[in-house]
């Protein structure tokens, strides 16, 4: 029987994509995305919050980077990935990344607007009320947002 490897995540950036080019102008975007669960405990809502650190490569690396910012709400699927590296210290550390391999934007079509000023011209009382969602995968090289 075959494996399977798959996140699914629907949460908010913590903070803007860092965007890194390695060897052979290979581009990686990272950054951290928080979910949040409900719960009751002694008759009492608590909130727990998970912090995940995501990896998106090439195409879709550029694409956060120009899109995505600190707070934005998105779902990403993609796979686990647990790898060690060396400290300054030489202690041997690991960590576990999930490597997006697709992106949607969740929120209303007003939330889009501050990224992309093409849509101005539409009414504004209309757009508050539509919810909108921009999907966005590794094969994306599309400047614009597909709505």
């Amino acid at each position: 029987m075959s494996s399977v490897n798959k996140v699914i995540l629907v949460g908010h950036l913590g903070k803007d994509p860092e965007l890194r080019y390695l060897e052979g102008n290979v581009s990686v975007a990272s950054f951290p995305l928080a979910t949040s669960e409900t719960f009751n405990k002694d008759g009492k809502k608590v909130e727990q919050t998970e912090w995940h650190n995501i990896v998106m490569w090439r195409g879709l690396a550029d694409v956060a980077a120009k899109y995505l910012t600190k707070g934005r709400l998105v779902y990403i699927e993609g796979k686990l990935r647990t790898r060690s590296y060396e400290d300054k210290e030489g202690v041997r550390r690991y960590t576990t990344e999930i490597v997006a391999e697709s992106f949607n934007i969740l929120g209303r079509r007003s939330d889009f607007e501050n990224t992309n000023n093409s849509n101005s011209s539409n009414n504004n009382t209309t757009n508050q009320a539509q919810e909108q969602s921009v999907d966005f995968t590794e094969n994306d090289t599309d400047d614009g947002l597909p709505f």
